[in-house]
Parts: structure tokens; sequence; C-alpha cells
């Protein structure tokens, strides 16, 4: 009996523990020096702002440290060389929600 009752709580904690153990990432963020030209654009809320560079090809969302940069530039054409991380965006279910490209240590080449 008491064999028993050790083995049900064993088995009743180890199904406990692995749901909550989660996966291992896959992929790592790849960083990479790239020269940008597109249209700048204030998006998101009052409360959430990010400065986007709008390509012909792609997005990319600037870091919050280097909005201030971009910020008077809104609706203006630039070309900016950064560094590019790009990270595959997942929903909860595992399926694809795209790649999120983002820019940090921006330096502004030319403004049209």
């Amino acid at each position: 009996m008491n064999k028993v009752c050790f083995f049900t709580m064993f088995l009743l904690c180890v199904t406990m523990f692995l749901p909550a153990s989660g996966g291992k990432e896959k992929d790592t963020p790849k960083n990479s020096i790239v020269q940008v030209t597109g249209t700048v654009r204030l998006v998101g809320s009052g409360l959430f702002p990010e400065i986007v560079i709008t390509g012909s090809d792609n997005e990319w969302y600037v870091d919050k440290e280097e909005m201030s940069k971009l910020n008077d530039l809104q609706h203006r054409k630039v070309t900016v060389q950064g560094e590019e991380t790009v990270v595959e965006m997942r929903f909860a279910g595992g399926q694809s929600a795209g790649v999120r490209r983002t820019l940090r240590n921006i330096k502004i080449i030319s403004i049209e």
C-alpha cells in the first residue's frame, strides 16, 4: 500500500511539472549592420509610441533609446545605418506571427 501511494504521488508531481518546464528557444536573434532607406513614421498608442522606418520591402522598428534621433523627422524619407536584429515572432499556439526587424546604434546618412 505504501509503495502504491508513493508511486501515485510521484506520477502526480511529475505530470504537474512537465508543462511548466517549457521548450527551449530555437531561434536566436541575428545581428548585422544594414543601410536602410524609408519613411519615418510614428506608430502605437500614446502610452507606447514606436518609430518605424517603412521601406519598399520591410519595416524596421527603431530601438527605444534611438527614438529621439528620428522623432523630428516624421513623414520624411531618410537613409540610416544601424545594427539590425531579426526576431521571428510566434503566437502562443506556435504559428508564425511574422518577422520583427529592430534597428539600434543608428547613424543618419541622409535626409530627403
